[in-house]
């Protein structure tokens, strides 16, 4: 279930029993409900790696250095939304109740889900913080409660209100805005608040679930709702080490690259910086 990949992300081919963090994808986009591809996203990822450098110069940290095992993309029932996203928890509360951080690499949003599930059986008291362009607070959307664009609304199912934080929003429905104001923290267009937000959850175990699209389309095209109006790569990279380094992330993902959408291939690249930005930011140090 945790050997090593054949093909992993940089650097990240540490064993099971000696990792820290154990990365892996979910390759799933059936309730996508603008552009599908997502569910490519992880292979890509993996891929394009190897075209970046190990070392951050950034945080003066090297993936070589670090315990990290890519366990590769779980088997998903592609047919079946609550099938894939027990298989998704059930994967992931493995790795936590090993003591591991799992990683997820999607995917469309509604992964989230499944991994939340298994974060919340081991640490009942978790706060969830939410970079994205859209709310994802839907009741349902055409009629389906599990859609990427209700998966926010079905970790508020499980938490209730004032525990989950919203960042870059810019899109959504005016009802979603409304009931916002009443159950969750969200902040609109930009990461002004995130401070407020950091020292409100220290010591607090945190799901952190990045959704790409938060950034601006002319940095990250290669995604299945673009929504202009998002912020630079600069300003998430700032804001995802802001958090990450100091607060007790206890899961996270990465998801919404759609490869298909951006031949370039820059959008694949900042996925890839961003993830291993993550990791490094993630790894205990080494004693």
């Amino acid at each position: 279930m945790f050997e090593k990949n054949t093909e992993t992300f940089l650097g990240c081919d540490t064993a099971y029993s000696d990792a820290d963090i154990v990365l892996f994808g979910a390759p799933f986009d059936s309730t996508t409900s603008f552009r599908p591809g997502a569910r490519f996203a992880a292979k890509s990822i993996r891929g394009d790696s190897f075209g970046l450098e190990t070392y951050s110069p950034y945080q003066d940290k090297d993936l070589s250095e670090s315990r990290i095992l890519d366990a590769g993309d779980i088997e998903l029932s592609l047919g079946s939304s609550e099938l894939a996203l027990t298989q998704i928890s059930d994967f992931a509360g493995k790795i936590i109740s090993d003591h591991k951080i799992p990683f997820m690499i999607g995917g469309e949003h509604l992964v989230t889900l499944g991994s939340f599930r298994a974060a919340v059986k081991h640490f009942p008291d978790i706060c969830l913080i939410q970079f994205d362009a859209h709310t994802d607070l839907r009741d349902t959307y055409l009629d389906v409660s599990l859609s990427h664009a209700a998966v926010v609304r079905r970790c508020w199912d499980i938490i209730g209100d004032n525990r989950i934080y919203q960042f870059g929003i810019r899109s959504g429905e005016r009802v979603e805005f409304e009931w916002a104001k009443e159950h969750t923290h969200l902040q609109k267009f930009d990461f002004n608040g995130l401070e407020e937000c950091i020292q409100r959850l220290q010591g607090v175990p945190v799901y952190f679930t990045l959704d790409l699209d938060v950034l601006d389309p002319s940095f990250f095209p290669g995604t299945g709702t673009p929504e202009p109006g998002g912020v630079t790569f600069h300003e998430l990279h700032k804001a995802v080490l802001h958090i990450m380094q100091p607060l007790n992330i206890v899961a996270c993902d990465v998801n919404e690259l759609s490869p298909p959408y951006d031949t370039s291939g820059a959008s694949t690249a900042v996925a890839c910086k961003i993830i291993r930005e993550m990791l490094l930011a993630l790894q205990k140090p080494i004693s």
